[in-house]
C-alpha cells in the first residue's frame, strides 16, 4: 500500500505492508531512529510519537492508519539549534539514565502539558503511567516536567506543539 506523511515537516510518500507498525516505518524506511523499539506491546511508550499533534504508542499503530498525517518524532523538536523547552529540562534536570526512555517519555510530556500546563507533582506522574523507566525512580522526569511547564509559552515548538496557558479540555463558563 502506498502511504504519504509528513514526519517532523518533510513529506513522504512510501510503499508500506498492509501490517507495517509505524515504529519500524519510522525507523526503517523514514530514518527516525531517536523513536525506539521497546515493547512490541504498547505497555513501555518508548516509541511514542506525535500523530496530528496527539500522542500515540507507535507500536499500536499501524502505518497505513496514518496516511496523509502529520508525524512529530523526537528528532523533530529541536529548532534553529535550540532543543524544544522540554527536551531542555530533561537535559538541566539529568532526567535519564540510559535515555532509553527518553524519547517517549519527553514525547508524552509535551503531551501532557497541552492538556494541563501547569501540572502538580501527582499530575505529572499520572500523565507519564504509559511510559516506562526502568532506569530511575522518576523523580528528576517529574521534576524536569514541572520546570518545563513553568519556562514553556505559547509558540515553544511546532504549531502542533504549543502549549497556551488554558488547558485543552477547558469548558468556560463559571
Amino acid at each position: 500500500m502506498r502511504i504519504t506523511v509528513t514526519v517532523d515537516g518533510t513529506n513522504y510518500t512510501d510503499e508500506v505492508e498492509p501490517r507495517q507498525l509505524l515504529v519500524h516505518y519510522l525507523r526503517e524506511q523514514v530514518g527516525k531512529v531517536g523513536t525506539v523499539v521497546g515493547c512490541d506491546t504498547s505497555n513501555c511508550g518508548a516509541c511514542t510519537v506525535h500523530l496530528n499533534g496527539q500522542s500515540v504508542k507507535s507500536c499500536s499503530v499501524l502505518a497505513v492508519q496514518a496516511d496523509g498525517s502529520e508525524i512529530t518524532t523526537i528528532e523533530g523538536l529541536a529548532r534553529d539549534g535550540k532543543l524544544h523547552p522540554v527536551q531542555q529540562a530533561f537535559h538541566d534536570n539529568h532526567a535519564l539514565q540510559c535515555g532509553f526512555c527518553t524519547p517517549g517519555m519527553i514525547m508524552q510530556s509535551i503531551d501532557l502539558l497541552g492538556d494541563n500546563p501547569d501540572p502538580d507533582e501527582q499530575q505529572v506522574r499520572h500523565g507519564l503511567e504509559g511510559n516506562l523507566c526502568r532506569c530511575t525512580g522518576y523523580q528528576n522526569i517529574v521534576k524536569a516536567v514541572r520546570d518545563a511547564a513553568q519556562k514553556m509559552s505559547p509558540g515553544a515548538g511546532p504549531e502542533a506543539e504549543q502549549v497556551s496557558r488554558t488547558p485543552s479540555h477547558a469548558t468556560g463558563g463559571e
